[in-house]
């Protein structure tokens, strides 16, 4: 970023070191560009992830059931990132918390939950104890009764 930062600020400056007047000389505009740069190179690099937001993406702790946190295959560590719905077939895909995409058909199971139907923007998935966890585009999981 600071290298596009200090390219765009040199272009800047010969361009005015080209339109010039006479009062202004092209030496000391090449010592602003220096200034400048020297500026911009001492900044400190800026971290392409933001260490304050925390999981902003992923679900909060105190929405996952106890017992789903340790579970690697759990439902609570998948994001949905697409899904295909035709005439004979389904897919769904998800992506793990450790970037692992994994597609799914109706009727495969993600951990304990089985695929069963999905909609235009949520997938259905059916617990053992029959319940059906729902889960969206933006990574909201809900439990319901029934669907």
């Amino acid at each position: 970023m600071n290298f596009f930062r200090i390219l765009l600020v040199i272009m800047m400056m010969v361009a005015n070191i080209s339109l010039a007047d006479n009062h202004v000389k092209n030496e000391e505009l090449l010592e602003q560009v220096k200034e400048i740069t020297q500026g911009l190179a001492d900044e400190d690099e800026v971290p392409l992830n933001d260490p304050f937001a925390g999981n902003e993406g992923t679900n909060s702790l105190a929405s996952i059931p106890d017992g789903e946190q340790e579970d690697e295959m759990s439902l609570y560590n998948f994001k949905l990132a697409g899904l295909i719905s035709g005439k004979d077939h389904s897919y769904i895909s998800v992506v793990s918390s450790a970037g692992e995409a994994i597609t799914l058909t109706l009727g495969q199971f993600l951990g304990k939950n089985k695929f069963i139907d999905l909609r235009l923007t949520e997938a259905i998935f059916k617990k053992e104890d029959g319940k059906y966890l729902i889960i969206d585009f933006n990574n909201q999981i809900r439990e319901a009764d029934e669907y």
